[in-house]
């Protein structure tokens, strides 16, 4: 298939995929609130925060692998793409060991001494922790896998992979309600299972349809140079998984520790609605980061900024069109969808929707950054602002100044480190600043300001229930016809009429 063909099949079937998730993501954390209260979410939420610290560490794995893949791939040599999966699969299965040996004895330390927990739930919490970090270890294994899969842009298979994963959960969310055990502890043992399901089911999948998946341990397939090469770049970008962390995770512990689990359930329940709408994102992502990274390989450099600009652009643009109206209409959302709604959610699921999409306007550099391989100053002057929001929260805490403030620094925090990509890509990678806010910015003024005039209209001039689906459907439709007539340029909207077949 033509690789500018294979980025629309694969962004639509991701897009779809998005759409089906985010419906059963949402419904599935109300059936799971609902069955668990707020205070044993919140349980879960702290929990699995603190344990899924490195399973943020494992993406960097995941982008590293698909980043070399990728690349080799461009330059057409089979053999090292093959040596290169190889080693990944080695490393991650040494890093799931090491994970699992190092987290396990820190249980005791964890849950008694160090998280703000209900002694009547101690137990709970202690059996919950041990089930994440087996979970932890089968998403380590999962990550070249499925790396290999985005690598040869087989986005379909994931998306089918993907959409099972959440009718699971939900079917998981559903069966809280009728058993008789600790529903905390089943809960935390049935995302495992799941998590398991996946591992299995990429496992089998690449063995049969790539060769290059047929790894077997011995010194034939142990390359140090390329481990080398991996664990840099790994390193680098552990390094902004971690300012990640100091984001989400991080933020959870200091939550925990000033206000305890109920407010840990507003930003479990936050962290969920943003990670849903993010599902949308990782539609242009993984259709269009291996083909940034094969122009890299194949010495493109011109290319690839071309696409790392237009991902920017679409992700960006998508995002508006979903997360703008879901954010005026929240309070009606939450209303509806949960029969409890733990207070500041609202805040938070717009804060964390609302610095997304500021990150999302210069995302496609990441991904040229990645390309070129100049991880170390670039990791250094994005990052490490993120990594000063956990002592900012607890001095801003300390005096009193509230949850508000906070979030609102957030934002600005994402906001620098996104702008922040710009002067740095045009000295590492010669990036036309101007031509880039020209061509990927600028044209996304008339879409924010349609799909938000449209979503004040329908709040301001209806009221009836269920509202927030009526803006929902204008607010797309409007926006769809923005995208078309402002966002995409000339030349797009032509290739996308020939793909309609709408003109020759």
């Amino acid at each position: 298939m033509e690789a500018s063909k294979r980025i629309i099949v694969n962004t639509i079937v991701q897009y779809g995929k998005s759409v089906v998730n985010i419906c059963l993501s949402l419904y599935s954390t109300r059936l799971v609130l609902d069955a668990l209260n707020i205070s044993d979410y919140g349980i879960y939420s702290v929990v699995g925060g603190v344990v899924s610290i490195l399973g943020y560490l494992t993406n960097s794995l995941v982008v590293t692998t698909q980043r070399y893949l990728s690349y080799h791939q461009g330059a057409a040599d089979n053999e090292q793409v093959r040596k290169v999966f190889a080693n990944s699969l080695l490393i991650h299965l040494m890093f799931g060991v090491a994970i699992c040996l190092i987290l396990l004895p820190l249980e005791n330390l964890l849950i008694n001494h160090f998280l703000n927990i209900d002694p009547l739930r101690m137990q709970a919490a202690g059996a919950v922790y041990v089930t994440m970090v087996f979970m932890l270890f089968a998403t380590v294994m999962t990550s070249p896998f499925k790396a290999l899969l985005i690598a040869h842009e087989n986005i379909v298979y994931i998306s089918v992979i993907e959409v099972i994963d959440g009718v699971l959960k939900l079917v998981l969310a559903l069966s809280l309600a009728f058993i008789g055990l600790d529903k905390l502890v089943f809960y935390a043992i049935g995302m495992t299972s799941v998590i398991t399901f996946n591992l299995l089911a990429y496992i089998v999948y690449d063995y049969f349809k790539y060769e290059e998946s047929h790894y077997r341990l011995g010194k034939k397939n142990y390359d140090k140079a390329i481990i080398r090469q991996l664990l840099g770049f790994a390193g680098w970008t552990t390094y902004g998984m971690v300012a990640g962390i100091c984001q989400s995770q991080g933020l959870t512990v200091v939550f925990n520790k000033f206000f305890g689990t109920t407010i840990n359930a507003a930003f479990g329940i936050g962290t969920q609605v943003n990670g849903a709408v993010r599902f949308v994102s990782t539609s242009i992502l993984n259709a269009m980061n291996p083909q940034i990274m094969k122009a890299e390989g194949s010495h493109d450099r011109e290319k690839m900024l071309s696409l790392a600009g237009k991902e920017s652009k679409f992700s960006t643009a998508l995002m508006m069109i979903i997360s703008i109206p879901v954010m005026i209409e929240l309070p009606d959302i939450l209303a509806f969808w949960l029969k409890v709604v733990p207070p500041y959610t609202t805040t938070f699921c717009r804060t964390l929707m609302l610095a997304f999409v500021v990150d999302q306007m210069t995302l496609g550099l990441h991904a040229a950054n990645q390309a070129t391989g100049k991880l170390k100053y670039y990791s250094l002057l994005t990052y490490t602002p993120k990594m000063m929001l956990v002592p900012i929260a607890w001095a801003t805490f300390k005096a009193d100044g509230g949850l508000h403030l906070m979030m609102a620094i957030y934002v600005f925090m994402e906001l620098a480190v996104s702008l922040s990509r710009l002067p740095f890509m045009k000295y590492s990678a010669g990036l036309n600043v101007t031509q880039y806010v020209k061509a990927s910015l600028m044209p996304l003024l008339p879409l924010a300001m349609a799909v938000t005039l449209a979503s004040v209209a329908c709040t301001e001039c209806c009221a009836f229930r269920f509202r927030f689906l009526f803006t929902a459907s204008v607010a797309a439709t409007i926006g769809i016809i923005s995208l078309f007539t402002f966002t995409l340029s000339k030349d797009e909207r032509t290739y996308v009429l020939r793909l309609l077949k709408l003109k020759r």
